[in-house]
């Protein structure tokens, strides 16, 4: 099975079994386990941020971020088809009374007017304040589009003269630093908070990381308790992100090449079913055609991809598939949605 549902399905390589099975640990609850201390004080200065907190998934991450950030009653601002919005259970206004709204954009890319015309941090005794704005760089289910640089300088100084917070979900920021060349701090240090995962595109098998002032981890980490997020002897898997750091970052453009791969076969045979492949994800239309009936019969030809809606599959390419198969994988997907109905 040539597997593209997601950058999730990775398996650690050798090399990161080893970095795991030899990591220096202790319990992490009392802030003793000096391979999580690392990973968290590297990723934070990789963003330009003061510190880190290490967390089991990066929708934890989001939900911690958010709440530092977004008081009970106040609102979110961010992308109609972001994570935060439609991948995380609702769990921002479960769990911590957190309001959303949204904006609808192009592949997850909205103006800086566009946000600036929804913000309202005083909204006054009848309506509902804005708190913080959320973006996501690369966009997951605007198919791995980039944020433009520019565009989150306006919108960091917009927010900043507002009185606004700013929170970016930068699950595959990676991908975007890799793509445009530009320094991770260069988006990172824009943020009051920030979400970087290793469980994607690096190859950890679990992880990620909240970045933020030291006085927002503090409160963060109490969080994190509270929802019995607080793990013990999790070097192990600090080490794996070490280790995905290290080695994984620069070759994300392998899975960028071999996304373009993918779509370029499929478009051969499906003109008009592929737009613009900018990272690792291919959003695939399928037309007249049900998504879900497409990914069974892909399946059924050792392809797996994942519908997204009634007429959408997405492909995520990774490090476990390589370019001559993404491209073995396009032809059946392509051939699939060229063949008559």
């Amino acid at each position: 099975m040539i597997d593209l549902r997601s950058d999730t399905v990775t398996r650690p390589s050798p090399g990161m079994r080893a970095a795991m099975a030899s990591a220096a640990v202790g319990d992490d609850v009392y802030g003793e386990d000096p391979t999580v201390r690392a990973l968290e004080e590297r990723t934070a200065r990789l963003l330009g941020h003061e510190a880190g907190l290490f967390c089991a998934s990066g929708s934890l991450c989001n939900l911690l971020g958010v709440a530092l950030l977004v008081p009970p009653g106040a609102e979110l601002l961010c992308d109609a088809q972001a994570h935060v919005a439609r991948a995380e259970m609702g769990a921002h206004a479960a769990l911590h009374g957190v309001s959303v709204r949204t904006w609808r954009g192009d592949s997850g890319v909205t103006t800086t007017g566009d946000i600036a015309g929804m913000l309202q941090p005083d909204a006054g005794p009848f309506l509902v304040s804005t708190a913080a704005v959320a973006l996501e760089n690369t966009h997951n289910f605007g198919g791995g589009t980039v944020q433009p640089l520019a565009h989150l300088e306006e919108v960091s100084a917009l927010c900043r003269d507002a009185g606004v917070a700013l929170h970016l979900d930068g699950a595959r920021l990676w991908n975007a630093h890799v793509a445009t060349g530009a320094p991770i701090e260069t988006f990172g240090h824009l943020f009051d908070t920030v979400t970087v995962s290793f469980s994607k595109g690096l190859g950890a098998p679990v992880g990620s990381v909240l970045v933020a002032s030291a006085e927002r981890i503090a409160r963060a980490r109490v969080l994190r308790k509270r929802l019995g997020g607080g793990w013990r002897q999790a070097g192990i898997l600090a080490a794996a992100a070490l280790h995905a750091l290290d080695h994984n970052v620069a070759r994300l453009a392998d899975d960028h090449a071999a996304a373009r791969a993918f779509a370029g076969a499929v478009a051969e045979r499906a003109p008009g079913a592929i737009g613009d492949v900018p990272t690792n994800i291919v959003v695939i239309d399928t037309g007249a055609k049900a998504a879900r009936d497409v990914a069974a019969a892909a399946a059924a030809r050792g392809v797996a991809v994942s519908a997204l809606g009634e007429h959408v599959l997405r492909a995520v390419t990774h490090l476990d598939v390589t370019a001559s198969q993404c491209a073995e994988a396009g032809v059946v997907v392509g051939e699939l949605l060229g063949a008559p109905a």
